[in-house]
C-alpha cells in the first residue's frame, strides 16, 4: 500500500481518546486507524509523519456559519473569493464549511449563489477546505433584530423566491436563517423541512409561542444563540429561552468571549447538552488581516482588538478562528477536548447529514485531519487526504 501514515499521536475518536495511535490515509480517505501496538509498519510505504510531544490528531472542524476570511467574502460572488476562503481556512483547522450569505438585493444574493454552484462544479477540490453548501442568512429576517444585516434589503419570507434561488444554487442551499414570526415564515419553514433544508431561527423577535410554532413546522436549528434575537425574560422566554428549552433545536454559539459572555455559554451548554450545541465563527473578511476598516454587506466594519463593529457599535460578525473557539469553550466551561471536538466537528457533520463521510476519524471517511500541538494550536491540516496547511 502507498499513502500517508501519521503515527505516535493522541487520537480523538468519536467517543474516546486513543493515547498513542496511528492513522493511515490512502486515496483521500482514512484506510486504517488504531493503537500503535497494532501498527505493522512494513504494510505501509511512502510518507510517514511521526508525532511526538503530546501532539493530537483530530477530525477537521466544520463551520456552518462563515461569511469570509483573508479579505474574501461569499457575497463577492467570485470564484477567487471562494478559493481564498477555502485556502485560508485549513490554517485554523477548518476542513469544510457552508459559504454564508448576508441580506442584500435579491440580484446580489442570486449572483453569490450561482457563483457557489459554479465553484462546486470544478474548483471544490481536495487540498482545500470543502464547501458543503450555502447558508442563506437573510433576507427573510426581522428588522428589529437585524444586527449588522442591512435593514433596507430585508424582505418577508417567500417560498417561490427561495425555490428559484435553490435552482440557481444547484440545490446547494443547506441551511436558511429566517424569522418565523414574519409573514409566510411558517410556510417557508415547512417547505424547507420537506425538501431537506435546515430551517434555522435567527435575527428573530419571535416570542415563545411563535418559536413553538416554528419547531412544530420543522425548525431544527438556531443561528448564533443569544445574538440577533429576542432575549430571555422571566415572563417571556423569547427566542433565547425557547432555544434552550426545545430539544429539537441545535444551537450555534460564537465562543469568542465577545458575542456571548462565557458564563452564558456555560449556561447554554448545561441546558442544551453537548449533543445539541455547535461552534461557529460567523467570521467576516477581516479574519486573518490586520486592524482596519472593512466591508460587510455594504456596511463599513471597523476591526480593532479582536472586535468587528459597525460605526454605531453593533457587532458585525467576528474574526474568530475555529481553533480559538475550541480552546475558548474548553476554558469557559471546562469541557474536555473530546466534547469540544463534538461541538466543532461531530455535531455540524450530523446536522448537515454528512456524518457518513465527515466529522470524525473513522475508517472509510474523508481524510479531513488536523494535528494540534500541546497548546491546541494547529500544526498541520489535511483536506481529503492532501496536506492543505503546515505551520
Amino acid at each position: 500500500m502507498s499513502g500517508i501514515l501519521i503515527k505516535n499521536g493522541i487520537i480523538v475518536l468519536e467517543d474516546t481518546i486513543l493515547d498513542s495511535g496511528f492513522v493511515y490515509i490512502e486515496e483521500g480517505r482514512i484506510k486504517n486507524v488504531g493503537p500503535m501496538t497494532e501498527l505493522q509498519a512494513a504494510d505501509y510505504s511512502i510518507e510517514t509523519i511521526d508525532l511526538k510531544d503530546e501532539k493530537r490528531i483530530i477530525p477537521g472542524f466544520i463551520d456552518v456559519h462563515i461569511h469570509g476570511v483573508g479579505g474574501a467574502d461569499t457575497m463577492d460572488g467570485t470564484i477567487e473569493a471562494l478559493s481564498t476562503m477555502a485556502t485560508c481556512l485549513p490554517a485554523e483547522g477548518t476542513t469544510s464549511f457552508l459559504a454564508t450569505t448576508i441580506t442584500q438585493e435579491v440580484e446580489k444574493i442570486e449572483k453569490a449563489m450561482r457563483n457557489v454552484a459554479e465553484y462546486n462544479q470544478k474548483d471544490n477540490i481536495a487540498g482545500k477546505a470543502e464547501i458543503l453548501g450555502i447558508h442563506l442568512e437573510g433576507p427573510f429576517i426581522n428588522t428589529k433584530q437585524a444586527g449588522a444585516q442591512p435593514r433596507a434589503q430585508i424582505i418577508p419570507p417567500n417560498v417561490e423566491l427561495f425555490k428559484g434561488w435553490q435552482t440557481v444554487a444547484d440545490n446547494l442551499i443547506k441551511l436558511v436563517t429566517l424569522a418565523p414570526e414574519e409573514e409566510n415564515g411558517i410556510e417557508l419553514i415547512q417547505y424547507l423541512a420537506e425538501t431537506g433544508v435546515i430551517p434555522s431561527i435567527g435575527h428573530s423577535d419571535a416570542n415563545y409561542d411563535e418559536v413553538k410554532a416554528a419547531v412544530d413546522a420543522g425548525a431544527i436549528h438556531v443561528t448564533h444563540l443569544f445574538n440577533g434575537m429576542r432575549g430571555m425574560h422571566h415572563r417571556e422566554p423569547g427566542v433565547a429561552g425557547a432555544a434552550l428549552l426545545f430539544k429539537e433545536l441545535m444551537v450555534e454559539m460564537i465562543a469568542d468571549g465577545i458575542h456571548i459572555r462565557p458564563e452564558m455559554i456555560k449556561l447554554a451548554l448545561q441546558a442544551k447538552g453537548i449533543e445539541k450545541s455547535l461552534l461557529v465563527t460567523d467570521s467576516m473578511r477581516a479574519k486573518c488581516l490586520k486592524n482596519g476598516q472593512y466591508d460587510l454587506g455594504g456596511h463599513n466594519v471597523f476591526v480593532e482588538n479582536g472586535k468587528a463593529l459597525l460605526q454605531d457599535g453593533t457587532l458585525a460578525g467576528s474574526i474568530l478562528k475555529m481553533q480559538d473557539a475550541v480552546k475558548n469553550i474548553m476554558n469557559f466551561t471546562e469541557i474536555s477536548l473530546l466534547e469540544a471536538i463534538q461541538l466543532a466537528s461531530v455535531n455540524p457533520a450530523k446536522q448537515l447529514n454528512v456524518f457518513d463521510r465527515k466529522g470524525s476519524i473513522a475508517i472509510g471517511k474523508d481524510a479531513d485531519i488536523v494535528i494540534l500541538d500541546e497548546h491546541f494550536e494547529v500544526e498541520m491540516t489535511f483536506c481529503r487526504g492532501i496536506k492543505a496547511f503546515e505551520r
